[in-house]
């Protein structure tokens, strides 16, 4: 009767055991079939999306300028926005432009001197924020790696040709609406903070 017994509990066992793989399987591919439709539906929106974001803006140029700074052998930086986010970021952005009738060569003081900026290549990583009333300098903000969460690969510039760049410090004060931005190799300027 042990025996029978036994026997009755493993086949009762092996039973729930495939009913549950059964289920679990079935589960699952229910599962997976409508997440195989969303990433297909919502790839297709983007794919259709992504040409007109990315055609109006490079068909649009940013009308607003805060600030112009003049670099070493024709360089120029126009800053068009610096806006503060919800997360407590500051993110500023703007055209690097070769204004010189020959290539330019990106310094590499742009980067800055720090070791783990200077290692991931050129980059604008040495820009400041000064705010003067707080008696604070903001850096650029890295991720864990070290890398400058700026534009970064910048190497030379050819005759009148601008790339756009992007850097992203940490958001001071609501209360500081002024502060100096400062890059190596260029002169400083003032940027108006909303």
């Amino acid at each position: 009767m042990n025996a029978r017994y036994a026997k009755k509990v493993r086949t009762g066992a092996v039973a729930v055991a495939i009913t549950s793989v059964a289920l679990f399987a079935a589960g699952c591919g229910a599962d997976e079939k409508p997440s195989d439709n969303k990433p297909a539906s919502t790839g297709a929106a983007s794919q259709q999306g992504s040409p007109t974001v990315q055609g109006s803006q490079e068909a649009e140029e940013p009308t607003e300028t805060l600030a112009v700074l003049k670099g070493q052998k024709g360089l120029e930086l126009t800053i068009n926005t610096a806006d503060r986010d919800r997360g407590g970021f500051l993110t500023i952005k703007g055209r690097l432009k070769n204004t010189s009738e020959t290539p330019g060569i990106i310094p590499a003081q742009m980067s800055g001197d720090e070791t783990e900026v200077v290692k991931h290549g050129n980059s604008l990583g040495g820009a400041t924020l000064v705010d003067s009333v707080g008696k604070k300098r903001y850096y650029v903000l890295r991720d864990t790696d070290g890398r400058p969460l700026t534009t970064s690969s910048l190497d030379s510039l050819g005759p009148g040709k601008s790339t756009a760049v992007f850097l992203q410090f940490p958001a001071p004060p609501a209360s500081t609406t002024e502060v100096s931005f400062q890059l190596p190799t260029f002169e400083p300027a003032t940027l108006k903070l909303s």
